[in-house]
């Protein structure tokens, strides 16, 4: 990413729309699910439903902060020692952020383009699916996500924060949060992991074993890495390489969206009583389910 490349004009534009925006005003809903109104507008979602994907899109799912921007970094390195030709983003890769007229631009990027997107599986342009394009869904353990995305509302010194964690906590419970419920999504999402042009992988797997991680992202989008390159680009992803580059690829922001990375942070904020409520939450909703056994609840999201 150059330093002057669409991703930082964007995130410095949602930036600045973010000092004139009160938490209460912060959302919009569109088809039920709260949405920043820093980054989404009704008409771009109305856009969207028109748009052409292709086959050999790259699609990247997740909710916010389970480790969309380590992916598309993962991603990019692949692109490069394919091609040996830098991926530049020539729009913001978020694919329901930006102006309505960003679909029309898209038409002229050269393929494969990255399209990254925090949706629920059933919102997603039909193109996606019509046209067989991959998508690689990103999932993090719930407890880690929420403090995750507590931090970035109340770090980044130009967001919209939160009176306190306590505060924060009740309205992710809710569902009241940018992108709304992390288990509507996740219920969503877990009636598609086994279909065809989809591969689950775990922020925790990522970490646990990065090398293994690329190999498997690499074989599922075509990607034919050398196993020396696979090590090369393992070493330029690790979460401190990217985080001390942060600045250069993601602008003001991006010491706050690589701040710590790690597997068990929640421990430091959740009271027993938050515990217990998100430990009922995920039995009523992900239990039994085939991505509640992926997400290893038990390994990391116990005290």
């Amino acid at each position: 990413m150059t330093a002057n490349s669409k991703f930082i004009d964007y995130i410095n534009e949602a930036l600045e729309k973010s000092k004139e925006t009160v938490l209460s005003h912060l959302f919009f809903t569109y088809q039920g699910i709260p949405y920043p109104v820093t980054m989404c507008t009704s008409e771009t979602f109305k856009a969207l439903d028109a748009f052409e994907a292709r086959s050999d899109d790259i699609v990247l799912a997740s909710y916010p902060k389970c480790g969309s921007n380590w992916i598309l970094h993962i991603i990019s390195e692949l692109m490069f020692a394919d091609s040996k030709q830098k991926y530049d983003y020539p729009e913001f890769p978020v694919l329901e952020c930006g102006d309505p007229e960003k679909y029309q631009r898209m038409k002229q990027f050269p393929s494969p383009r990255i399209l990254a997107t925090h949706l629920h599986y059933d919102k997603l342009p039909g193109s996606i699916f019509k046209n067989k394009a991959k998508i690689l869904v990103i999932f993090r353990n719930p407890k880690d996500t929420a403090v995750s995305f507590f931090h970035f509302h109340n770090d980044v010194p130009d967001i919209p924060s939160y009176g306190s964690w306590d505060d924060f906590f009740r309205q992710f419970m809710k569902g009241q949060v940018s992108w709304g419920s992390y288990f509507d999504f996740a219920i969503n999402w877990n009636k598609h992991l086994d279909d065809e042009n989809v591969m689950f992988i775990l922020y925790e797997d990522l970490r646990e074993n990065l090398a293994t991680g690329i190999k498997r992202i690499a074989e599922f989008f075509g990607f034919s890495p050398s196993g020396e390159q696979i090590q090369t680009i393992s070493a330029r992803s690790t979460f401190h390489v990217m985080r001390a580059k942060s600045q250069e690829t993601h602008g003001a922001m991006g010491p706050f969206l690589f701040r710590k990375g790690e597997v068990g942070d929640w421990k430091n904020l959740f009271s027993e009583t938050q515990n217990q409520e998100m430990d009922e939450k995920f039995k009523e909703c992900l239990a039994g389910t085939a991505l509640g056994t992926k997400l290893k609840y038990n390994s990391y999201c116990q005290p």
